[in-house]
């Protein structure tokens, strides 16, 4: 049994083998009418010229944008966040409104703040008081949009501090209890979660009411769903059982050209079947 839980392609991490403008019409031709990415520019502002000719690619491949990163830092060189980063915590907010202006353009409401690494010469307790700031001040950025932050842990990164789902909604809960704010969820990737060791299923029944996205690949590896151990199918059902509707967003690294790599996902099940 499948779940009916519909798709949305990271195209940070699949096709990228195309040009980034070129990525939304590739995912629309692949069969799917959703997208989300990782921040797409190198800086934290991007030039007016660059942000509107995002939104163009978009908009016109006729895909719907579900999710986008705030900028992230140098992703490739290790950076995993400015969230909590003392000596960057001019450029993170000088971000917030760029990707929350891109995403009203766009219809998306969900933006994933990744916490950052622990950095040398700052204390934790300093980093994680600056991180409940930025969230905040996200979140209340977000919600003039009818948006939400997503809080997201992280494998891979032994520097970066969120690695079960425990980890990240006492983050949540913090800047709810020190701010009001209560527009951040939970970004469940289950193959970081299981990477991390964390009790998936477990995670999901625990936490599922304040899971805000989804993402998927299998482990070990982070290949295409069937190419590892992690019982995807059953954990998507978990989760449609648990009432969540939401997106799954495909974040797997493809062994191919990313055009070839649904072949375990019907061309019937891709589109987004008028999920709202």
């Amino acid at each position: 049994m499948k779940s009916r839980l519909p798709h949305t392609v990271n195209l940070s991490i699949l096709f990228t083998e195309l040009p980034l403008l070129e990525r939304p019409a590739a995912a629309k031709a692949a069969g799917f009418d959703a997208v989300e990415f990782w921040w797409p520019y190198a800086t934290a502002v991007p030039t007016d010229a660059e942000a509107d000719a995002f939104v163009r690619a978009v908009r016109a491949a006729g895909v719907r944008l579900t999710g986008l990163n705030f900028f992230a830092g140098d992703m490739p060189g290790g950076d995993r966040g400015l969230v909590s980063w003392p000596g960057r915590t001019a450029e993170f907010r000088d971000n917030i409104d760029v990707t929350v202006a891109i995403g009203e353009q766009l219809g998306c409401r969900s933006f994933n703040a990744l916490y950052g690494n622990r950095v040398d010469g700052a204390a934790p307790a300093e980093q994680d008081d600056l991180a409940v700031e930025n969230l905040a001040l996200a979140a209340k950025a977000a919600e003039r949009v009818g948006g939400t932050i997503l809080l997201e842990p992280v494998s891979g990164a032994p520097a970066y501090p969120l690695r079960t789902a425990a980890d990240a909604i006492a983050v949540i809960d913090r800047v709810a209890g020190e701010s009001g704010s209560r527009n951040l969820r939970l970004l469940a990737d289950l193959y970081h979660l299981s990477v991390n060791g964390d009790d998936v299923a477990g995670a999901i029944a625990t936490h599922a009411d304040r899971i805000g996205h989804v993402q998927i690949a299998d482990a070990p590896g982070r290949g295409a769903p069937g190419t590892g151990r992690l019982d995807l199918d059953g954990l998507l059902l978990r989760l449609q059982a648990t009432g969540y509707a939401g997106w799954v967003g495909l974040e797997y690294k493809p062994e191919g050209p990313s055009a070839d790599s649904f072949d375990w996902l019907p061309r019937e099940r891709r589109g987004s079947d008028g999920h709202a």
